[in-house]
């Protein structure tokens, strides 16, 4: 079965370069497009695709609002949304991700790395290069916690392995490396990762790295 993807971005010329790629690929399909975000919300409901290419700056309704209207708390429609943002990274993507994106991706990227980022994103894992991810949480390290708030009594319902596996998801490791920095196999990091969302209440490995710096379990720069 192929990918079903939807290209959200307000420059028709960018949606065409996309679709080109896109459909360059024999496990991808591109089922629509939208130049907004109330568009965006439209089509996803009339065309329930895996993946949504999200733009954040947009006329209408921007990709922040469009992202949590389709993939918020009580959702539970297939979409994944995948944030396109550009070099200096946006403002709002921090937003998004809280949202509820899967990740983002630089405009600019290659084209295998945007084929990747889909295919990625619609198995279920999350988008989080750690050197884009650093540079992002760098970027708003003044409006984080400082270290010296007490930890949210959540983090109590983990296990000590449990805090260990979200730090490395917060540094943005796949669970292949987590697994050798832990030396434990795939399936027991899934099973950590599954616990944690569980337990936090959070939707992906995106939120989960969201939620370990905005808590200040993990601070940026830090190992």
């Amino acid at each position: 079965m192929a990918i079903r993807v939807l290209l959200v971005d307000d420059q028709p010329l960018l949606r065409t370069g996309f679709r080109m790629i896109l459909e360059a690929e024999g496990d991808l399909a591109v089922v629509g497009e939208a130049g907004d975000g109330l568009q965006a919300i439209d089509q996803v409901r009339a065309l329930q695709p895996d993946v949504v290419l999200m733009d954040i700056r947009m006329p209408r309704m921007d990709g922040v609002e469009a992202t949590r209207q389709i993939t918020g708390p009580g959702r539970d429609g297939p979409a994944k949304v995948l944030v396109l943002t550009t070099f200096d990274l946006d403002e709002y993507v921090v937003e998004a991700l809280r949202a509820g994106a899967s990740g983002f991706l630089l405009k600019d990227a290659p084209a295998h790395e945007l084929v990747q980022a889909i295919r990625v994103v619609a198995a279920g894992e999350a988008m989080l290069a750690p050197s884009i991810t650093r540079r992002l949480l760098d970027k708003y390290a003044d409006h984080l916690p400082s270290g010296e708030e007490p930890l949210p009594d959540a983090l109590d319902t983990l296990t000590e392995r449990e805090v260990e596996v979200l730090k490395l998801v917060a540094r943005g490791l796949s669970n292949a490396e987590i697994a050798a920095d832990l030396f434990v196999s795939e399936t027991t990091v899934k099973t950590h990762v599954g616990h944690v969302l569980t337990k936090l209440g959070l939707r992906d490995r995106v939120q989960a790295a969201v939620y370990a710096y905005e808590s200040g379990l993990v601070r940026p720069g830090a190992q």
